[in-house]
């Protein structure tokens, strides 16, 4: 099964440069995800790629940055905001990465198309 993920312009670029390796996340997924569909947010607004899950680390915070700090892709303080208040995290190893050579708009394909606020399971 594979998830949509909503991504800032600025991660995705990291994310298929290889400089980010770990994606991020308050929430995780309930159900078994082998691969991620990049949709990356505006001004982009359009899926651009996708990468398989190598694994998913869980954990606090301080612990999670300790293990990712060398190719997380952001700063120290992004991260300590991003996890502000929390006790746990998610850290999704990024595996194979493919950028598309054409984005998909798909407010052009679906109507009233809303991208998730987080992740949505697809089921193709």
């Amino acid at each position: 099964m594979k998830a949509l993920l909503s991504i800032k312009p600025e991660f995705v670029e990291k994310i298929f440069s290889g400089e980010k390796s770990y994606e991020y996340r308050k929430r995780i997924f309930k159900r078994k995800i082998e691969s991620i569909v990049v949709y990356s947010t505006k001004p982009v607004g359009m899926i651009v790629g996708e990468f398989t899950i190598e694994e998913i680390l869980e954990g606090c915070p301080k612990h999670l940055w300790e293990k990712t700090k060398n190719s997380s892709g952001v700063k120290r303080r992004f991260y300590n905001e991003y996890f502000q208040n929390r006790s746990k995290g998610y850290a999704i190893k990024i595996g194979e990465r493919k950028l598309y050579d054409v984005p998909i708009n798909l407010s052009e394909m679906i109507d009233s198309f809303t991208p998730p606020q987080s992740f949505c399971y697809l089921a193709f």
